[in-house]
């Protein structure tokens, strides 16, 4: 193949990865990104340096491996919030659905006239830290501490600025059981199918620890607006949500470390466990965006350390992820002693819905 039909079918690639994020948005409720991600793929042009980037992508932007759009739609968001580009600012949200042409246009310009400004966000996988996500781990939580009766502590892999290492900061009310501190600054309410969880079981989280290849510091006003950014315009209660969730870390930050997802899994879920606390590996939403070298490490290392397990002692692998063959993401439980998996909820991917099955 010449380079010329390389470019070619990158750039084919690209515009169909947008489309095809299209569908997703539309699909999530998210009228505007859905448009936005549909006219990328028709403007996108090599006359500008930033389309010249984008087009040229030296990987796979699909939105389950890359995600190639939704780097460039959280860099747009956050041009747009920033003051920077009025003309981009003033057909966002709470703006009326522009028109198709005059987003072009808009659209157009921006590529030429901020290509320093978008560039910036491609190297860095979006990063919603969508805390709604909460609400549905949160059943999960309260079903290994049903089932141990042991305090937890939590590793969770891709966890961006490490929002749902705090679930149990937040208040809840699912399916007319309230859970969580009544003066929390964020409360939960998503639409519930099925019986509670068991929201009369003792769940104390001891510590929470998180990794990410590019965490965010919530102490750095800057990275706190990238995280925004990530945030569907249109999607102002999933702002609201992250806000009030940075005003809890911000009392008490999580603790994160820059590391790859397996190396760290295999060096934190291999030290000897204390008798009396259970561990849970916990991720949401990441899973698919791992290699699968990634995974096969992290599957094995689990399996191991579940082995060797006591019963005074479990781990647990608590995992809410998309799933290509269900409509709904997918809560599954995995426990050790045992090793036996078990599907808990269905639920809506940024937990506005949940139904419970356990």
């Amino acid at each position: 193949m010449n380079g010329a039909a390389s470019e070619v079918d990158a750039s084919a690639a690209v515009r169909e990865a947008f489309r095809a994020q299209a569908e997703y948005c539309a699909r999530l409720d998210s009228p505007f990104t859905d448009l936005l991600c549909r006219t990328l793929a028709d403007v996108l042009s090599s006359r500008s340096e930033a389309g010249c980037e984008i087009l040229g992508w030296r990987g796979d932007p699909a939105p389950l491996a890359d995600n190639l759009p939704l780097r460039v739609v959280g860099a747009l968001h956050a041009l747009a919030r920033s003051g920077k580009a009025p003309e981009l600012a003033s057909i966002y949200p709470p703006a009326p659905l522009p028109a198709a042409d005059l987003l072009a246009d808009v659209l157009r310009r921006a590529l030429q006239r901020h290509a320093a400004e978008i560039l910036a966000f491609l190297p860095f996988t979006p990063q919603t830290n969508e805390v709604g996500r909460s609400a549905v781990l949160i059943g999960g939580l309260l079903e290994i501490a049903r089932r141990t009766g042991l305090p937890v502590n939590l590793y969770e892999i891709g966890s961006s600025a490490g929002l749902n290492l705090l679930a149990d900061r937040y208040a809840y009310r699912l399916d007319g059981a309230d859970w969580g501190a009544a003066d929390a600054r964020l409360r939960l309410v998503p639409e519930w199918k099925g019986p509670p969880p068991p929201v009369d079981a003792e769940l104390t989280v001891r510590e929470g620890h998180g990794c990410d290849l590019h965490p965010i510091d919530l102490r750095d006003p800057a990275q706190r607006e990238r995280l925004r950014g990530y945030v569907w315009a249109d999607q102002t209660e999933r702002l609201e949500r992250l806000n009030a969730a940075i005003e809890t870390a911000l009392t008490a930050l999580p603790q994160l470390e820059r590391a790859d997802a397996a190396e760290w899994v295999e060096r934190r879920i291999a030290a000897a466990p204390a008798a009396g606390v259970a561990r849970v590996l916990l991720h949401s939403v990441v899973w698919n965006y791992l290699t699968e070298e990634t995974r096969r490490r992290i599957a094995q290392q689990m399996e191991r350390a579940g082995t060797a397990c006591r019963s005074d002692a479990p781990l647990a692998w608590l995992h809410f992820e998309l799933n290509p063959r269900a409509e709904a993401a997918q809560l599954r439980l995995t426990m050790w002693p045992g090793g036996r998996e078990q599907l808990l909820a269905a639920a809506h991917p940024h937990g506005a819905s949940v139904h419970w099955v356990a």
